[in-house]
C-alpha cells in the first residue's frame, strides 16, 4: 500500500516531457523523445525497471509492486516506460543469456532511455508459429554472421536503435534457431513503416540483406534462439490489470457518446452493464494471480490474456452500437478504440493459441494434431 502511494505522489509531481501521452507498450515515432526523456525521470527516481535485481540497477519490485505502478501509471495517463521491449524483454533475456560484456554494454542504456529496442521475431510466414522462422544466418570463416530475411510486424523499428533478432541458423524446427543483437543502423537493414487503418504507423517491415553481425552479437549461444525467444513471452502480461483502467474509461465514453446520439436504448444499456461486470472480474481475476505469486510467463496467465483481448474487442464493438452512422466520422474518440480493438485478439499470442495452452496445459485434454 505504502509503494502504490509513493508512486500516486511521484506521478503527480514528476516534471512530464512536452507531447507524453500514455501511447501504450509502444511508442510510435513521434512519441520517441518524450518516451526516452520520460525513461530518464522514471531511472533518476528509481521507478525504471522495477523487475531487474539489484546487481543489474534495478529495485527488485515484487511482482504486486510492478503491477500497482502499472495500474498508477493507467490512472495518471503515462506510460510505465519508454516501451515494453527494452525493459520487459530483452533486459531480463542478457541477464539470463548475455555475456558480461553484453550486460554491460547494453543495460544501463536500456534502464535509462538512452537505446530503444525492437523484436525482429514474427515474419510474414512465421507469425504466431516461430518455429517456422525463415530469416537465415550464415557463420562466416572468421566467426561472424551474415543474416538475410525479412521480418514483419515489427513495432518501433522505424524509431529503434537495436533489435533482439530470432534468425534460422540450423536445421528445420526449433533447434534450428539462434538469436543476435542487431544495430538497426547497419548496412542492409531496411526499415519500412506500415500504415494502420487508425491512423498510426507503429508497426514496420523489416529487410535484412546481407546484414553482418560479429560474433559477440550472438546471445546465449548458437542454436539457443527457441530458448531465448521463449523467455522473452509473458513479461507484458504483468500488466493486463492495468488495461482495466481505459477499459472503464472507455465504457463511460461509449454510454456518453451512445446517449448523445439518441441510442442508449435498453438493450444497450444491458451490453454496457455486462462489459462493466466482465472488467471487473477481469481486473480482481488478474488482482488474484498476483497475490498468489502467479509466474507471469506460465499457462495460467492465459486466461488472463484471453479474458482482456477478447473484453477489449467486446467493447470497441460496442462503439458502433454507440455511434451508429456517426461511426464513419474519423474524428470520433471511440473510432480509433473500435478500429484497433480486434488486434488485441492476435497482438501478444492469438486467442486460439491461448485456447490451445488453456486446453492442454492446464485442462489436461490430448494435443491437437499436428
Amino acid at each position: 500500500m505504502r509503494f502504490r502511494e509513493d508512486v500516486t505522489r511521484f506521478l503527480e509531481t514528476a516534471p512530464r516531457p512536452a507531447g507524453l501521452h500514455d501511447y501504450g507498450p509502444t511508442p510510435s515515432h513521434g512519441d520517441v523523445r518524450a518516451g526516452r526523456d520520460w525513461q530518464a525521470t522514471l531511472a533518476e527516481h528509481g521507478y525504471a525497471c522495477l523487475h531487474w535485481p539489484a546487481e543489474h540497477g534495478g529495485p527488485d519490485a515484487s511482482v504486486a509492486d510492478q503491477a500497482a505502478f502499472a495500474e498508477e501509471c493507467a490512472r495518471a495517463g503515462v506510460p510505465r516506460q519508454l516501451s515494453m521491449v527494452g525493459p520487459d524483454l530483452v533486459g531480463p533475456v542478457l541477464m539470463r543469456f548475455g555475456t558480461p560484456a553484453q550486460q554491460q554494454r547494453h543495460l544501463a542504456r536500456i534502464r535509462d532511455g538512452r537505446d530503444l529496442w525492437c523484436q525482429l521475431f514474427s515474419e510474414p510466414g512465421a507469425g504466431s508459429d516461430l518455429a517456422a522462422v525463415a530469416t537465415r544466418a550464415v557463420e562466416r570463416p572468421d566467426g561472424s554472421w551474415q543474416v538475410r530475411g525479412q521480418k514483419v510486424w515489427t513495432s518501433a523499428a522505424d524509431s529503434a536503435d537495436l533489435g533482439i533478432l530470432l534468425a534460422r541458423s540450423g536445421g528445420p524446427g526449433p533447434g534450428g534457431l539462434s538469436a543476435f543483437v542487431v544495430p538497426m543502423r547497419s548496412p542492409g537493414v531496411t526499415v519500412r513503416p506500415l500504415r494502420q487503418m487508425d491512423g498510426e504507423s507503429k508497426f514496420n517491415e523489416v529487410f535484412l540483406d546481407d546484414v553482418v553481425l560479429g560474433a559477440d552479437q550472438v546471445i546465449g549461444t548458437p542454436g539457443a534462439g527457441w530458448a531465448v525467444a521463449k523467455a522473452t513471452l509473458g513479461r507484458e502480461r504483468l500488466s493486463l490489470g492495468a488495461n482495466a483502467v481505459g477499459m472503464f474509461e472507455s465504457i463511460v465514453e461509449l454510454e456518453t457518446a451512445a446517449a448523445a446520439h439518441g441510442r442508449l436504448d435498453d438493450a444497450l444499456r444491458d451490453q454496457i452493464v455486462e462489459a462493466w461486470i466482465r472488467v471487473w472480474l477481469m481486473r480482481v481475476t488478474w488482482e488474484r494471480a498476483i497475490e498468489e505469486g502467479t509466474d507471469p510467463s506460465g499457462s495460467t496467465f492465459s486466461v488472463l490474456k484471453l479474458l482482456t483481448s477478447e473484453t477489449y474487442r467486446d467493447i470497441a464493438d460496442l462503439g458502433i452500437a454507440a455511434l451508429g452512422p456517426a461511426a464513419l466520422e474519423e474524428e470520433q474518440p471511440l473510432v480509433k478504440r473500435m478500429l484497433v480493438g480486434h488486434a488485441q485478439t492476435i497482438l501478444g499470442g492469438t486467442s486460439e493459441i491461448q485456447r490451445t495452452i488453456l486446453a492442454e496445459r492446464i485442462l489436461g485434454l490430448p494435443r491437437a494434431p499436428r
